[in-house]
């Protein structure tokens, strides 16, 4: 086993025990990186390959500053890095290099991670498939034809490849969980609050994204959660963090799952995602878990309409002054363009509804889980798709009637604002991974990544099936 396949778990105590050099983890790094990536396109942005070497020398020598000391990592292209270039995958700020940390970098920095360059992501985080003008297409480790996803795509795709031993990832309409499910790697997206951004622009109504660890074991994601979360006196609805890694070990006999499918019909499916989530359930309840069909708790058009509603409110306010101006506007991609115009026509009234409809949806997923401990959903509604496709127009015959409307099961966890972990679940007959989202009540992240846990110790499919590189 090389450096590159150990976990950051293994990597933080070999370092810490001195057994390895952050020298010798760093060059092992980039050595990877530089013979496979370019067939991938995950990690864009890095700095020259002596600086790197230098800054894990000094690492080296410096005191210990926490459990990522010493271990390369690449930040995804959402989030700001001091003097590392940050795009958004935006052509408007190719070449931007920003000059403080987001808090969730700062706290990556402060744990010592050694910043080798930044995950590929759509455009602005859009379309949960990652391409972009400025790099290009991140492409899927099983099948370079394919997409590793998105907006994640390229801490997944990192991952999967052995690029990176953990990565951070964020999450509004399944940003984690689809591109976890596609590269066969876990993706947890925390309950709302948990893990706080940065304190910029409005605080208060934007509470349907959030950032998040993404891993190949459900230890390394534990820990990093740890990095990431905890309050912050600037950020409004902050949770405290718990020690999650220590308590991962649990007796998970007698949980009972709530298994949701396809609800009821109103998710479009690809053949062979809901067999294989349903062998998945089979091997759970042969844990010692009870699996209990779920009827649809809430309409699933009244979701819909909450979440395209809320979404454009908020893409509108956050980027409406990049589409008045008409040159910026010029380099907009056309899905951003089109959310923006969504929510510039919106009334206060439309708004207040969607709210409106989305409060009664927490209190029906709140009454819901009072019969069930999990609830669980597929992670994606079609296989890895063409690398070549912008994104589906259509499901099983089904047309989508938008560019993101694919991937609709990830809608009612994101609007709850539901603790939710994509775990791998096997390949389908064409050999493309696939993955099952377990969710539990608003604050129960713990008892999430518990079931993970005994999931990846009875399973380990990122290490039973690694890509084929």
């Amino acid at each position: 086993m090389t450096l590159t396949d150990l976990s950051a778990t293994d990597l933080s105590a070999k370092l810490a025990a001195r057994e390895v050099s952050a020298v010798e983890v760093m060059a092992a790094t980039l050595d990877r990186i530089e013979g496979i990536d370019p067939g991938f396109n995950a990690i864009v942005a890095m700095p020259p390959r002596a600086l790197l070497m230098a800054e894990a020398a000094a690492a080296d020598t410096a005191p210990r500053k926490g459990w990522l000391h010493g271990i390369p990592f690449a930040v995804k292209d959402l989030v700001a890095t001091a003097g590392l270039t940050t795009t958004w995958g935006s052509p408007l700020y190719a070449g931007h290099v920003p000059a403080t940390d987001d808090l969730l970098a700062a706290r990556l920095r402060a744990a010592g991670a050694i910043f080798i360059g930044k995950t590929n992501t759509p455009e602005w985080g859009l379309g949960s498939h990652s391409f972009n003008e400025v790099y290009g297409t991140t492409r899927n480790p099983y099948d370079p034809s394919r997409t590793a996803g998105g907006s994640s795509g390229g801490a997944a795709a990192a991952l999967a490849a052995r690029l990176v031993s953990v990565a951070d990832g964020s999450d509004m309409m399944g940003s984690l969980r689809n591109p976890a499910a596609f590269c066969n790697v876990y993706g947890f997206r925390p309950s709302y609050g948990l893990v706080p951004g940065s304190p910029e622009g409005e605080q208060f109504m934007a509470t349907l994204a959030t950032e998040g660890p993404m891993a190949r074991s459900v230890e390394d994601l534990a820990r990093l959660l740890e990095v990431i979360a905890g309050p912050d006196p600037a950020v409004p609805f902050c949770r405290a963090a718990e020690p999650f890694a220590e308590r991962l070990d649990a007796d998970v006999k007698g949980l009972r799952i709530g298994w949701l499918g396809d609800w009821g019909g109103a998710y479009a499916m690809e053949p062979g995602i809901l067999e294989l989530c349903e062998a998945a359930l089979a091997q759970f309840e042969a844990m010692g878990c009870t699996v209990v069909p779920l009827a649809p708790p809430y309409p699933a058009e009244k979701l819909w309409h909450s979440w395209m509603t809320l979404r454009a409110f908020l893409n509108a306010g956050k980027r409406r002054a990049l589409y008045e101006d008409r040159e910026k506007r010029a380099l907009l991609k056309p899905e951003a363009v089109w959310e923006i115009e969504q929510g510039l026509d919106l009334s206060a009234e439309a708004v207040h509804a969607a709210s409106l409809l989305r409060s009664r949806w927490y209190v029906q997923a709140a009454r819901m889980f009072a019969s069930v401990d999990i609830i669980a959903l597929p992670s994606a509604q079609v296989w890895p798709f063409p690398a070549e496709w912008r994104h589906p127009t259509e499901i099983a015959g089904r047309a989508m009637d938008t560019y993101h409307r694919w991937m609709e099961v990830v809608v009612p966890v994101s609007l709850a604002g539901l603790p939710c972990l994509s775990v791998p679940v096997g390949f389908g007959a064409e050999g493309l991974p696939m993955g099952m989202q377990l969710a539990g009540p608003v604050g129960a992240d713990l008892r999430v990544l518990q079931l993970g846990q005994a999931w990846h110790r009875a399973t380990d499919w990122p290490g039973a099936r690694p890509p084929v590189i």
